[in-house]
């Protein structure tokens, strides 16, 4: 897991690499890096501070019991359900990223493999919803 110091050191050093860019291209992309990074601390460090005044659900008000993980799997089968409902009504363009996102959730040598079983599944479930 990433800490602030870490994401701080990343800005440096994308502040360093910015001041021997290969032109204003490269500069302004080391820049926008840095900048990025540097919130990335800054986030990460409030995070820090502030993690007892977080919202969190208590253990007993959980629904039967379930684990946080289990609990986000369970939320995540539900968005993922809810957008197969409605995958044909999503732009062609949107479909696509999903799809190259979702194939890069496993296993590097396994991406082809994991995008045709993701295909062959909305193959499958393309005439399921309306």
């Amino acid at each position: 897991m990433f800490n602030p110091k870490h994401y701080r050191d990343k800005a440096a050093e994308y502040s360093e690499r910015g001041k021997t860019a290969n032109g204003p291209d490269q500069a302004h992309e080391f820049r926008q890096l840095q900048k990025s990074f540097a919130a990335l601390a800054d986030n990460e460090q409030w995070l820090a501070d502030n993690h007892q005044s977080t919202v969190s659900i208590p253990q007993q008000d959980r629904s039967n019991g379930a684990t946080i993980a289990e609990e986000e799997e369970h939320i995540l089968r539900c968005l993922g359900a809810a957008l197969i409902m409605q995958w044909n009504t999503v732009p062609t363009k949107l479909r696509r990223e999903l799809f190259d996102n979702a194939s890069s959730m496993g296993e590097l040598l396994q991406t082809a493999e994991l995008r045709a079983r993701i295909a062959r599944f909305l193959h499958r479930h393309e005439d399921d919803v309306g």
